[in-house]
């Protein structure tokens, strides 16, 4: 091995530590400061290929449960942002559900992001899909809010964010209610996305731990996505 390559998969380990399933691209980004400080200059197919032969590649992974029941009595709203621009933070939240493999059950972690920044700004994990989760993750986004303007809540048409629980506390806040029209997936694209980064990059899919020791990797990963990952839609910024 050149000292090149070893300079480089030596900061891919390193990098990789904080941000364990970190694209290829988005790592490359990360490299450049470590590149230029030991003048390599190097293309992301150099990367990829020495990612390939050191066997350092991402494999993606296949999805997946189902969280939603969208099959309930409770009032569903209309979708509110499929023509509009996002042009500022607390424009429109993002909200979903996701699941964690524990040792023995499933865990459930509830996520809000800005749509605009891609920041986590609400979360929390329980080990059910009771609406008292969303809630919790609810109040932290409140928290959070440093702006003062409209904002639009987004999410699918789970019991979770139709109930009566969830539903008065954004009215409380004055905070538009939009919804995916009919459940589809593709139009709560960006908090789906959010998910699959947070359990596949940083390795929450096959922790199989205890709810404790999952709850602070939760919180690590989450800091890390906030803090450290550079995002692609953002030219490459962290949130």
């Amino acid at each position: 091995m050149s000292i090149r390559d070893d300079i480089i998969l030596q900061e891919v380990i390193s990098i990789r530590k904080q941000l364990p399933r970190l694209g290829t691209r988005k790592l490359f980004h990360l490299l450049k400061p470590t590149l230029q400080s030991h003048n390599i200059k190097i293309g992301r197919d150099y990367l990829f290929d020495l990612l390939s032969e050191y066997k350092l590649m991402i494999r993606q992974r296949k999805r997946k449960a189902i969280t939603t029941d969208s099959k309930h009595w409770m009032k569903k709203y209309c979708n509110l942002i499929k023509d509009i621009t996002i042009t500022k933070p607390e424009q429109v939240w993002v909200s979903d559900i996701t699941y964690i493999r524990l040792t023995n059950y499933w865990g459930y972690l509830s996520l809000i992001t800005d749509a605009f920044s891609r920041k986590i700004i609400g979360y929390c994990f329980r080990n059910d899909l009771q609406a008292e989760g969303c809630v919790e993750a609810l109040r932290m986004a409140l928290n959070n809010r440093i702006y003062d303007h409209p904002i639009i809540h987004h999410s699918d048409r789970g019991s979770q964010y139709c109930s009566h629980q969830y539903v008065h506390l954004l009215n409380q806040h004055n905070i538009k209610i939009s919804m995916t029209d009919n459940g589809d997936p593709y139009e709560n694209a960006l908090a789906e996305r959010v998910n699959g980064i947070i359990k596949t990059e940083f390795n929450l899919h096959q922790t199989h731990l205890g709810f404790d020791q999952t709850y602070n990797l939760v919180k690590h990963s989450i800091k890390a996505y906030n803090e450290l990952r550079p995002h692609g839609s953002c030219d490459y910024l962290t949130p």
